[in-house]
């Protein structure tokens, strides 16, 4: 397992291939990348991710651990960005590897869920004169409940 919360950029191409090199007897591999998505039609500047570290590594690896007792996983890698991105920049990757492909789509699709709802970081939307904290969305919420 590995948990990696960064400000630096990843090459999305590079970790894939790292990942994918230390599976062994694995069936199945999914990958999935965030990326920062302009939702005011051109209005967004930056996005803006603050965390604790220490509190946020230990937050992940407990639910990737949880996945882990769940799902017949291999590994599973979580990178996550924190800092000022920009629109269109990778802002995270989920991987996981399974001897079969219901527990690696299942696995990935858990601790998505999990980043995107429960993960200890705050976000903030930066355009034009407007600084605005990133609310829960109700569909994000709903997500969880079937886990």
């Amino acid at each position: 397992m590995d948990i990696r919360v960064q400000d630096a950029p990843f090459d999305l191409g590079a970790e894939a291939n790292a990942f994918a090199a230390k599976q062994s007897g694995m069936g199945a591999l999914v990958m999935f990348t965030g990326i920062v998505r302009d939702l005011n039609d051109g209005g967004l500047d930056a996005m803006e991710i603050e965390h604790y570290p220490g509190m946020t590594e230990k937050a992940i690896e407990k639910i990737a651990n949880e996945a882990l007792s769940r799902w017949n996983l291999g590994d599973i890698l979580v990178i996550h960005r924190y800092g000022r991105l920009q629109p269109d920049e990778v802002i995270m990757m989920v991987a996981t590897s399974a001897p079969h492909r219901a527990d690696a789509f299942q696995g990935a699709e858990f601790l998505m869920d999990f980043l995107k709802s429960r993960a200890p970081f705050w976000k903030k939307e930066v355009g034009g004169d407007s600084v605005d904290w990133v609310a829960a969305r109700d569909e994000d919420e709903d997500a969880l409940s079937r886990w």
